[in-house]
């Protein structure tokens, strides 16, 4: 997966770069052949990886909020990381074994890339555009994801509760990765909640959305039962995931005409009429839109 994320990171430091000088062209005309078309999707997950990344430095009063909730919320479960490690201890060995094996396999790089990749695939070769633009919003999402968090894992070297040395317990700043120290941020909570939370953008049901979330919370449950993530670290990669699927589907409504998630989407919304008020020198009436 490392190779994979980096490979990706690597074109989007390109494409981002020559994007805006028109120097580097992947094509944008709409009469794009198999190999075009590909080129083109794989342009444009680099390029959403390095939109994600780039958020921060454009954050305004509402973003560094939404950030200090989070802030606040990873504080305050760190507070009592250990004492709902303590409280599972009582019921741990009455969850299911399956369960927890699916948890692990689901969230696991393996299986993310090998399930992102046939849905892109099946897109490509189609030609069933919604469907393209979901696998490159999976893959995406799941690439900045998985460099994020082998990145961040090594620099923050917080102990695994399995370490049984604390949960305030850290070992920092390594460049090759220590096992046991390497519980924050939590990628198969990235990647398990990644995927849900990408397809779960195609509907408005809400009982619909709320099982695909909770599928994709499974892999979270599961590490918490291995005792390989504290419950602040599971809070906060889900926090994460969000907010890099939610970064890079604003960046490729720019570069798909077909969404799935609007009027056009696999579920088409209900159209809405819309009340206005104009006002003229010359007239003044009451505007229906729908």
């Amino acid at each position: 997966m490392r190779k994979i994320v980096t490979f990706l990171f690597l074109i989007a430091c390109i494409y981002t770069g020559y994007s805006q000088t028109n120097k580097f062209s992947l094509n944008l005309n709409k009469d794009r052949n198999l190999w075009q078309t590909f080129t083109y999707d794989l342009g444009n997950m680099a390029g959403g990886m390095g939109y994600a990344y780039s958020r921060p430095l454009y954050w305004k009063g509402e973003q560094f909020k939404n950030a200090g909730y989070v802030a606040a919320g990873t504080g305050a479960l760190f507070l009592v990381d250990d004492k709902i490690d303590d409280w599972a201890n009582n019921w741990r060995a009455d969850v299911p074994r399956w369960l927890i094996d699916y948890g692990n396999e689901y969230g696991g790089p393996n299986t993310n890339f090998r399930l992102t990749g046939a849905v892109y695939l099946v897109g490509l070769f189609t030609k069933n555009p919604k469907l393209r633009r979901t696998g490159v919003l999976l893959i995406s999402s799941a690439s900045a994801s998985g460099l994020l968090q082998q990145v961040s894992k090594r620099i923050i070297g917080r102990a695994r509760p399995k370490a049984n040395v604390g949960k305030a317990t850290f070992d920092p700043l390594h460049i090759d990765r220590v096992y046991n120290y390497d519980s924050f941020p939590s990628g198969h909570v990235m990647l398990g909640f990644t995927n849900a939370y990408v397809l779960a953008k195609h509907f408005d049901n809400p009982w619909i959305k709320a099982g695909l979330y909770t599928v994709g919370s499974i892999p979270g449950f599961a590490r918490i039962m291995d005792r390989f993530h504290w419950v602040s670290d599971v809070a906060f990669s889900t926090a994460l995931s969000i907010f890099i699927v939610e970064a890079i589907d604003k960046y490729l409504d720019r570069k798909y005409d077909e969404k799935y998630n609007d009027k056009r989407g696999i579920l088409k919304k209900e159209k809405k009429v819309a009340w206005d008020i104009q006002f003229t020198p010359q007239s003044f009436g009451v505007v229906m839109n729908f």
